[in-house]
């Protein structure tokens, strides 16, 4: 089957051009091809851009044991429809995913219900190094270095040093001083109102976590992916990055601050949490500089019934796969950002930090993972019109400029001014960690 889009401004690794774009099966055959070329179905796309997929690299899409919020079959159709055509997904469900045969079950499970690209990490303990060492078919490994409970929480510093030093898959880790967390709690008395959550996971904890983290990835020479930076702090100590360190910012840190509590009060609970409208700032700056490469979601649905508990019973986290890339887009209108960093932050540079084969640029030989965009159409968020099984969003109400209208997922168009096709799946991501990830992948 081959598919001609024709008339789109493409977002290429080279830059913007107006060309075509040909589809063989599931692969980009070529761009620019010949007025002869044979093709089975032409997509007139005049006036849209064409840009890869997106690689959402840090989602909790709570399957398996936690299907009440979310499901892999939800979750993937709010990322079709947010032009989101892979993720990575996160280890702790229930069971969680500590080894190679939870792993391998997670596989199953998506290869059955999810309409886009998957892929799943492997979770530390300070127990299961030899699970870790011996690990295929994964991004990479998953520590928990506070916000976690059980077994899945890793603090104890000879742990640290033996998932380091042991095991050769990259790691990324959730930052956040778990001794810090707690003395801050203790000292207000666990908390009782939601802006009391950026006073407990506060930016000390962050700084003193990531500090930590990148002085064993220095000693051990250890590739290593901050996840969900919060703070101004953090992006400065990623200055040094030894060709091994890599970060990432999400939506709602970018775009939220500890002035919306009283707006929003647990729907922008998260964790790390909230911080200040300079650090918003700050964030905004460290992805142009470059000292961020990544804007991922952290996608991490509740119940609505669960977030409207009083605090601290509300749990952390928010759902943003189907609205990430237009948050991102409608940030081109405002002013902060051009489309071709868009595409770098959220489609190329987490391809390239993960060694996925294939994926994040539009090129002869790469996934045919693809998405029209819309930058002039205006949408309004609602609730009510969610994919994710939690169906809402704090973004609720807000009206942006700058849409998907169309994905394909390996050839196959997934999603097609909102209507989602429930019969295509998306394949298993591939990873070659010889490429050698974010710096070394040219």
């Amino acid at each position: 089957m081959r598919t001609l889009i024709q008339g789109a401004t493409c977002v290429l690794p080279t830059g913007i051009v107006h060309t075509s774009v040909l589809i063989e099966d599931s692969k980009i055959l070529d761009l620019a091809p010949p007025a002869s070329a044979q093709v089975d179905q032409v997509v007139q796309a005049d006036g849209m851009y064409l840009i890869p997929g997106v690689v959402d690299d840090q989602v909790h899409f709570r399957e398996p044991g936690l299907t009440h919020k979310e499901d892999l079959h939800t979750a993937s159709r709010a990322c079709a429809k947010g032009g989101v055509t892979s993720f990575l997904e996160m280890p702790n469900t229930n069971p969680t995913t500590i080894t190679c045969d939870r792993l391998a079950e997670k596989l199953q499970l998506a290869a059955g219900k999810s309409l886009v690209n998957y892929g799943f990490y492997i979770g530390a303990t300070p127990s299961n190094v030899a699970e870790l060492a011996r690990a295929k078919r994964t991004p990479g490994i998953k520590i928990f270095i506070g916000s976690s409970t059980g077994d899945l929480l890793v603090d104890d510093q000879a742990a640290l040093e033996r998932i380091f030093a042991e095991t050769s898959l990259p790691i990324c880790a959730h930052c956040e001083d778990e001794t810090t967390v707690r003395a801050n709690r203790d000292a207000i008395n666990g908390g009782s109102t939601f802006a009391d959550h950026s006073r407990i996971r506060d930016e000390r904890a962050a700084v003193i976590a990531v500090k930590r983290a990148l002085d064993l990835a220095f000693r051990h020479n250890h590739r290593f992916h901050v996840l969900h930076v919060s703070t101004a702090a953090e992006t400065e100590l990623l200055r040094d990055h030894r060709g091994l360190i890599t970060g990432e910012a999400c939506p709602h840190h970018l775009l939220f601050n500890v002035d919306d509590y009283a707006r929003l009060g647990s729907l922008v609970q998260m964790n790390p949490s909230i911080k200040t409208a300079a650090d918003n700032v700050a964030l905004w700056n460290a992805l142009r500089e470059g000292l961020l490469q990544v804007v991922a979601t952290d996608h991490a649905p509740h119940t609505m019934e669960e977030k409207r508990q009083p605090y601290p019973k509300s749990p952390s986290g928010l759902p943003a796969v189907e609205n990430s890339l237009a948050l991102m887009l409608d940030s081109i209108h405002q002013g902060r950002c051009t489309l071709e960093q868009v595409v770098h932050w959220m489609c190329d540079a987490p391809a390239r930090v993960w060694d996925m084969v294939g994926k994040g640029r539009i090129a002869p030989g790469y996934d045919a993972d693809l998405v029209l965009v819309d930058l002039n159409l205006e949408q309004t968020i609602r609730n009510d019109e969610q994919e994710t099984k939690c169906r809402w969003s704090p973004w609720d109400g807000v009206t942006l400029k700058g849409w998907p209208v169309r994905t394909w997922v390996l050839g196959q168009t997934v999603y097609d001014h909102g209507k989602i096709d429930d019969t295509i799946r998306g394949g298993e991501i591939q990873f070659d960690h010889d490429l050698g990830g974010y710096w070394k992948t040219a």
